[in-house]
């Protein structure tokens, strides 16, 4: 069953080239970042550019549950006038996150620290989801949670009414938890540090200076130590969100598939923290360029130009750049499959609790579609078959996880036969124009 409602089938058939311009989403981290963040703000703070898919449309609607106000102008402007740091109101019901692990783990970091009582639930996806992780770190703050067994979603978090700071090393490579511990630090008086030993997408740091806290990131022997001055006025922003690499990455892989292919994206984030997967693209061989590259925002930013590249070849990807592209493995997989030779990827253990079991799910799929897969709980390796020589005819499981969803999509547009998957709904949580989009390219992608 979809996420929202009911199973949406889909096939994904043999297209010819895919040609023009992709203008996908908005960034998905800096929207739920710039909604919480308006929201501990005082005065109003103006987005444009927003993701509109649910999961972002669920942290808005929390944030107005806690107070603030959230008004859509459409066309992806929007505005939240905030409550301050610490002025979180108690909700009247239930916090409903969707699909989202990345909404739920930063409100629950923003509310840890003030003194009011939340329960949050989710769909049967994010029900299944660790949240130990984040309820682990800001219990040293003062909170309370409960929720269920193995510490899952439904859960309620009391606040910590009388917060002390924390220093608090991440046990493994998180932005969400992070991003937790910081935004809880804000509500804190003195120091709150957060050590991270791998470097994790910096939205956070970079979103928390611009609204005027004192925050600093220095390199060390431990790692990267990150310090954050409690109890800032925040100050509001006008804040364009860049386009969402994770996004683009469909529309670049598919280009870069479909024989014939020339595509652009335009206005893409390649913050260095989220870029890994071009760069293991280009080094694979793939025809991948960045044009008109600026920095916008305190974000670089280019167009992409994404050719089809029949003569790219498997690699080892870097373990320590997994953190800067572990939503991107699903597609990559895809790409591996239809590349020559072997493309090992370790150091991903990250992508087994994520919406799904992202390692078990692809490989199952792809297996299904002729492609041999191996595994282990922190590595899996994809033998590729060369460009254009994928079977296809399976009909993949989504699990309620739209990248994997769109992956098998993507690789039906290039496999010999087609490939199916039995629900497509979740995509609509992350990348709502999804379909239209690839179909305006020359995807041939239908609801079945």
């Amino acid at each position: 069953m979809s996420a929202h409602g009911t199973p949406i089938p889909m096939t994904a058939y043999a297209s010819g080239p895919l040609t023009g311009a992709a203008h996908v989403p908005g960034d998905k981290s800096i929207s739920h970042r710039s909604l919480i963040l308006g929201a501990m703000a005082v005065g109003e703070t103006r987005i444009s550019g927003l993701l509109e898919g649910q999961d972002v449309l669920d942290t808005a609607k929390a944030m107005q549950a806690f107070g603030a106000e959230v008004t859509n102008h459409g066309g992806g402007n929007w505005s939240v006038k905030g409550v301050g740091v610490g002025g979180f109101a108690e909700p009247d019901n239930v916090i409903d996150c969707g699909n989202s692990g990345t909404g739920v783990r930063l409100i629950m970091g923003a509310m840890a620290t003030c003194p009011i009582t939340v329960t949050f639930t989710g769909d049967a996806s994010l029900n299944k989801r660790p949240m130990a992780r984040v309820t682990d770190p800001i219990a040293l703050f003062g909170a309370q949670s409960v929720g269920r067994s193995g510490g899952r979603l439904p859960m309620t978090i009391v606040g910590a009414a009388d917060p002390v700071p924390v220093r608090y090393t991440v046990p493994m490579p998180s932005a969400q938890v992070k991003s937790a511990v910081l935004l809880a630090g804000l509500n804190v008086p003195g120091e709150t540090v957060v050590i991270e030993k791998e470097a994790t997408r910096d939205h956070t740091e970079r979103m928390l200076a611009g609204f005027g806290a004192e925050i600093s990131t220095v390199e060390t022997e431990e790692g990267r130590v990150i310090t954050l001055k409690g109890q800032p006025e925040l100050k509001p922003q006008d804040i364009t969100v860049p386009r969402d690499p994770s996004s683009a990455a469909f529309p670049v892989c598919a280009a870069l598939l479909v024989p014939g292919s020339d595509v652009v994206i335009p206005n893409i984030g390649l913050n260095p923290t989220r870029a890994g997967l071009f760069t293991t693209l280009r080094e694979m061989g793939a025809e991948l360029t960045y044009e008109n590259e600026r920095v916008e925002g305190g974000e670089p930013m280019a167009d992409l130009r994404a050719k089809y590249s029949p003569n790219m070849k498997g690699i080892t990807v870097p373990p320590e750049r997994a953190a800067s592209m572990i939503d991107e493995y699903p597609i990559l997989s895809v790409v591996a499959a239809n590349a020559t030779g072997e493309t090992v990827m370790r150091g991903v253990k990250e992508l087994r609790v994520k919406e799904s079991d992202r390692i078990d799910a692809m490989a199952k799929g792809l297996r299904a579609n002729g492609v041999e897969v191996e595994e282990g709980e922190d590595w899996w390796i994809v033998k590729g078959v060369g460009a254009g020589n994928v079977a296809g005819g399976a009909t993949c499981a989504t699990h309620l996880d739209h990248r994997i969803a769109m992956s098998f999509l993507i690789a039906g547009l290039c496999s010999k036969a087609p490939v199916s998957v039995d629900d497509g709904g979740a995509i609509a949580t992350s990348f709502p124009i999804f379909e239209g989009l690839m179909k305006d390219l020359g995807a041939d992608i239908k609801r079945t």
